[in-house]
């Protein structure tokens, strides 16, 4: 099978195990690795110090952060083939809107979340698995 799984990160150490299942999966499958990162809005900061100017913004930060976890996924599994995006979003919305857009066969989230408060409020793996057009894998992160 080739095609694309999807897999959610937003920087935590949980969200890199997701990842690592997540890479090991797409290179066993013969597909490629979406590393998707959302952000929640288009903020940009500029910052002066001394005669530099330094401008942060959302998208850039998540993106950097989409591309890091790429990196070291690539280094962990060579030969996989793994891209990274940022997407303005909430997590779960961007998850299962990307899935759709690319005909992802696979989601994988962590399963963060789904006990606790967090399981009668809701968690991104819990929202994607009842929303998603394809399959999705939830990782066992804690």
């Amino acid at each position: 099978m080739s095609g694309t799984v999807i897999v959610g990160v937003d920087g935590s150490e949980t969200s890199f195990r997701a990842a690592s299942r997540a890479v090991t999966i797409a290179a066993g499958l013969a597909a490629d690795l979406s590393v998707v990162t959302a952000y929640a809005k288009d903020n940009t900061e500029v910052i002066r110090s001394g005669g530099d100017t330094f401008i942060l913004d959302d998208a850039d930060r998540a993106q950097k952060l989409a591309e890091n976890i790429a990196t070291r996924l690539r280094e962990v599994t060579p030969g996989a083939t793994v891209h990274a995006m940022a997407v303005k979003g909430k997590p779960q919305e961007v998850l299962v809107a990307e899935a759709a857009r690319s005909g992802a066969q696979l989601i994988v989230v962590g399963n963060v979340g789904m006990k606790g408060l967090g399981r009668v409020l809701g968690s991104v793996a819990s929202s994607v698995a009842h929303s998603a057009s394809c399959d999705v894998y939830i990782v066992k992160t804690a």
